[in-house]
């Protein structure tokens, strides 16, 4: 591999420290040596003081279209992968983006069904993929279904044989309940719809093992035992990953056709402008970006972990 990968950088909102954040994290000589990076977005607004004069229907029409032409360029094959500054999903909709965000947004460009798409937060000891993602935990047991635990761990499965090139990769699945159920006494959302589902996966030849009580899988994990960990709801795999690695983790969406990597924070209006925010989030979805982009160009040949 003689040249860099591309890497398509989209600006985010212009009123939150997408803008900031990108310009800090390509003054960085690594940065450039690793990739060739392309910005999505309008210069203009990466001046604070004329992209705070923008209205809301403003920022989600600049942002939202800066997905759109990443998202075709990478499936037009111009970029290796796509980068993602933070949006508002306020800003997003109020701009005529009718998508709870980034990851219903791109899955709709790249002619994917939503159900087929995850979210994967990666840092340098952790890897935690969710079951659900948004929603109140009063919601959470009754949205669980063996369909969705079996396809959450298929698409993980497929994600690090894929893009991490992990021959075998050791997926370890938590349980929703204290000491996955107690047998029952703490619920039964285990013997019902995980264990099922953990079955299911096994007879697919995949080395998928649990439901593991959740105060101990992430420890487990972290000590190499597991390549992966799927978490039923947010908090449940966000905490842990977010103690660990808060300023280097990276958002992942899997099962896109392309390479998507984002920052793990919001837009952080209350500090845009001010020249305080810290880049290493982003830079650490750059490097992942280069990272998988490399496997898929070397075509890296499978390994076993």
């Amino acid at each position: 591999m003689k040249k860099r990968p591309i890497i398509g950088i989209t600006m985010g909102d212009p009123k939150g420290i997408g803008p900031e954040i990108i310009q800090k994290a390509l003054q960085k000589a690594s940065i450039r040596k690793l990739c060739r990076p392309v910005v999505f977005g309008e210069a203009t607004y990466f001046d604070w003081k004329k992209s705070r004069r923008l209205t809301p229907c403003q920022c989600g029409k600049l942002s939202g279209f800066s997905i759109e032409q990443a998202a075709h360029a990478c499936l037009e094959g111009y970029v290796d992968a796509m980068v993602t500054a933070p949006i508002s999903k306020a800003h997003l909709r109020a701009g005529g983006y009718t998508y709870p965000g980034h990851t219903e947004f791109l899955a709709d460009l790249a002619g994917v069904p939503v159900q087929d798409v995850r979210m994967m937060m990666a840092g340098p000891q952790l890897k935690v993929v969710l079951v659900t993602i948004h929603e109140p935990i009063a919601k959470v047991a009754s949205l669980l279904t063996q369909r969705n635990i079996f396809e959450t761990i298929r698409i993980t499965h497929q994600s690090l044989n894929n893009r991490w090139g992990l021959k075998k990769p050791r997926i370890a699945v938590a349980a929703l309940n204290p000491h996955a159920g107690e047998s029952g006494m703490f619920g039964n959302e285990e013997t019902k719809v995980i264990v099922p589902a953990v079955a299911k996966a096994r007879r697919q030849g995949w080395k998928v093992l649990g439901p593991y009580s959740p105060d101990t899988v992430f420890y487990r994990a972290i000590q190499g035992e597991f390549d992966v960990v799927i978490a039923m709801y947010h908090d449940q795999g966000l905490i842990p990953l977010k103690i660990l690695d808060f300023e280097r983790a990276v958002n992942i969406t899997l099962g896109l056709p392309f390479i998507r990597t984002s920052v793990d924070h919001g837009t952080a209006f209350d500090i845009a402008g001010k020249g305080v925010a810290n880049p290493s989030s982003l830079i650490a979805a750059i490097e992942t970006a280069v990272e998988l982009a490399n496997n898929e160009r070397r075509k890296v040949p499978l390994r076993s972990e």
